[in-house]
C-alpha cells in the first residue's frame, strides 16, 4: 500500500504550527489565571475568605470567572486566528 507523499512545504504546516502555538499560549494562560486565584486567594485561613454568589473568592474567580473568561477567549481566538484548512492530499 502506498504512503501519501507529505510535503513539508506546504502552508497548512505552517498555519497548524500557528495555531498550536495559540492553542499552548491559551493552556499556559488558563492554568496562571487558576494558579494566581486558587492558591493567591485560597491559601488565606478558611474563616477570612471572601464569598461571592455562595461561593468562596478563590472558587469563584479561578473556576466559575475562569471558565467563562476561557470560554470567551477560545471563541475569539477560533473567529480572529483559526484558518479552515482542507485535508485533501491537495496543497493550499
Amino acid at each position: 500500500m502506498d504512503k501519501p507523499h507529505i510535503n513539508h512545504e506546504d502552508k497548512r504546516f505552517k498555519i497548524a504550527g500557528k495555531e498550536a502555538l495559540i492553542g499552548v499560549g491559551l493552556v499556559l494562560f488558563n492554568f496562571i489565571w487558576w494558579f494566581g486565584f486558587a492558591y493567591g486567594l485560597g491559601s488565606k485561613d478558611p474563616s477570612e475568605y471572601n464569598y461571592i454568589l455562595g461561593f468562596p473568592a478563590w472558587f469563584f474567580y479561578s473556576c466559575i470567572l475562569g471558565f467563562i473568561v476561557m470560554v470567551i477567549l477560545i471563541w475569539i481566538v477560533l473567529k480572529l486566528f483559526f484558518t479552515d484548512l482542507p485535508l485533501e492530499d491537495e496543497e493550499i
